[in-house]
């Protein structure tokens, strides 16, 4: 039965009421709200949640209510550049620091308001439980920042973690109590002060040996002069604490329709994702004698030579939806349909040869003629004839296929406009397609710059005095064509935007690999495949014409040297009319651009090949 034209669809009313109560939770009354198909996050002035269902579910209601107040929260009560300021360099120690600065800002929220604290346990337990952390018995297994976040939010906020939690915070709890007990206590007195609580933080983290004063942290005079900086910070949390009796009432008004959301860690990825490039590009150098606590830890990176960002105010990590409208996005993946009928049948015919290589690994096998197990139908016929022989039984064999997540990282520089932008497009298209079918999932992601010539941090540069030996002097570009966990259909009309003028530029490939690499590591899948595509060494013009001529060169040989030695992400690459293999052990070079699709197949289905991969693990070992 049709709506009355003055009765709107529940899933509307709902919409209605989230965006009005975001934009009353984070005092920003030009908040644009959108809702579709792309991964939660928010840039600017711009928010962006899941599109709920026209019935509008329970499921989708707590998805996005605990989505958008997280963003909401983090949008009032977080400084992206003061907290890329404080963060320490370090993987480890930076994944920790920023998990426990996200616990700050829920908490803040959640102890204000009742309903967001409940709606934030909900959320949090929901993403344990979907990151499998109920399954985690082996302290070598617990990720540390993931702990770490959880009880200092159960500090902060009396909550307790949750149950889908509880086992493998307890791995950690007691250690981490011992050494760094007090120091809840500073976290809690800070909550409201961003940079008072960050050095809270940072004691935490020295006390449990994670983190050294002399490694990345800001000179006296950095801290000096970010006085006014901090004294801004210190003034916006004194209005916005004024202003919380607003926000609660706008909030309690919501709730009457569509009830208060809350969020979780993982939805402001857009956020925290700057923070994680200038860490990514300021030089790694953690203890390396020291033993890593769990297999992702980051302590033991490649010590090499220093290298860093002059500023990453202006780096981006984008989804492909948000670089062009949506009509221009249609007409893009149309110019790749018509390009990819004169490569569909020969790269369809090596996808399918892989698909059957996946699947078989997949398939069930079976042990007969056993004296216990599963009852042989099939040879029940033998005691009709003959009743003295005895009953056949078989069983299962085990199979030793694992999840897998496979990352395609397409350099998106200007070198590869034309037909080899057009075929890493057609291949990615296809593959997406391929190990999908075989529950293989996929991400495919591209880097490229902002600008020509350095664009707005070379501009700062100039103004600030030309600081010599900046180190990388332009602004990142790092563009989300397909999440892993979105299925195809949902990203199928981003692949187009590979093909937009205007797009291609620089590449800076040492940060691109560390941020491709960073997302696999907060994979749960149990095996994680990086795969390469480029046509080049790393090159930009601004950075290379103000520091050594070798710079972006060796830092992706440290990079690529660190994980190929230390990381539990398996790394291939391929190059289009350049030789990589100088650069990776794993490594396919081809001439034309037409061989792509084939290469790609093959060396995928080499990845899966048993025997090869207890060589290639073998030979890593030593």
């Amino acid at each position: 039965m049709a709506l009355s034209k003055n009765k709107e669809a529940p899933a509307e009313l709902f919409k209605r009421a989230v965006t009005a109560t975001m934009r009353a939770m984070s005092q920003d009354k030009e908040l644009e709200v959108t809702f579709g198909t792309d991964q939660p996050g928010m840039s600017a002035h711009r928010a962006r949640l899941p599109n709920p269902a026209r019935n509008l579910p329970l499921e989708d209601i707590h998805l996005i209510r605990g989505q958008s107040d997280s963003l909401a929260l983090r949008k009032r009560y977080h400084d992206d550049k003061l907290h890329a300021k404080l963060v320490p360099a370090g993987g480890d120690a930076k994944a920790i620091f920023d998990a426990i600065e996200q616990a700050r800002v829920e908490s803040i929220g959640a102890n204000r308001m009742k309903g967001v604290s409940d709606n934030l346990y909900r959320q949090l337990d929901r993403r344990c439980k979907e990151m499998g952390f109920d399954r985690v018995y082996d302290k070598a297994e617990a990720p540390l920042a993931e702990v770490l976040g959880m009880l200092v939010r159960e500090k902060l906020t009396g909550t307790p973690v949750p149950s889908s939690a509880t086992n493998m915070v307890d791995l950690w709890r007691d250690e981490i109590e011992t050494k760094g007990g007090e120091d809840f206590a500073a976290l809690l007195d800070t909550l409201e002060d961003q940079k008072e609580f960050a050095a809270a933080a940072k004691k935490l983290l020295k006390d449990l040996d994670l983190f050294d004063d002399a490694e990345g942290s800001p000179s006296e005079s950095d801290e000096a002069g970010d006085g006014d900086e901090g004294e801004q910070d210190q003034e916006a949390e004194s209005s916005g604490a004024e202003g919380d009796e607003e926000a609660q009432e706008s909030s309690a008004a919501e709730d009457a329709t569509a009830q208060e959301g809350a969020g979780d860690d993982s939805s402001d990825m857009e956020a925290g994702e700057s923070a994680e490039q200038e860490t990514s590009s300021s030089g790694d150098e953690a203890g390396k004698d020291r033993k890593p606590s769990y297999p992702d830890d980051f302590r033991n990176f490649h010590e090499g030579p220093t290298y860093k960002a002059f500023t990453t105010e202006f780096d981006e990590v984008v989804h492909a939806n948000d670089l062009c409208d949506h009509d221009e996005l249609s007409r893009l993946r149309q110019q790749l349909d018509q390009q990819l009928n004169s490569m569909q049948s020969l790269v369809s015919r090596l996808a399918n040869r892989l698909q059957r290589k996946l699947l078989a690994q997949q398939n069930r096998s079976w042990e007969f003629d056993l004296e216990e197990g599963m009852l042989d139908s099939a040879r029940l016929s033998r005691v009709v004839v003959d009743p003295l022989l005895p009953l056949s039984f078989k069983q299962e064999q085990d199979t030793d296929f694992r999840d897998t997540v496979v990352t395609l990282l397409i350099d998106n520089s200007g070198s590869m406009r034309g037909r080899p932008i057009s075929v890493a497009a057609i291949c990615a298209d296809i593959l997406a397609r391929t190990l999908e079918r075989c529950s293989v999932k996929v991400e495919i992601l591209g880097f490229t710059t902002r600008a020509w010539k350095g664009g707005q941090s070379r501009e700062k540069w100039l103004e600030q005095g030309k600081e010599p030996n900046p180190g990388r002097l332009n602004d990142l570009r790092h563009i989300v064509y397909k999440p892993a966990d979105y299925p195809y259909r949902r990203a199928r009309q981003s692949l187009g935007l590979m093909l937009r003028e205007g797009l291609l530029k620089e590449n800076i490939d040492g940060e691109a690999l560390l941020w491709a690499h960073n997302r696999l590591l907060g994979r749960p899948e149990q095996r994680r495949i990086l795969m390469v595509i480029s046509d080049g060494a790393p090159v930009d013009d601004s950075t290379l014409s103000v520091n050594a001529g070798n710079y972006l060169d060796r830092h992706l040989r440290d990079v690529i040297d660190w994980i190929e030695k230390k990381s539990p992400v398996e790394l291939i690459a391929i190059g289009i009319g350049h030789d990589v293999t100088r650069y990776y052990q794993q490594a396919v070079t081809i001439i034309d651009a037409e061989q792509l699709g084939g290469v790609m197949m093959e060396q995928l289905a080499d990845l899966f090949d048993e025997d090869k991969v207890a060589t290639r693990k073998s030979a890593k070992q030593w």
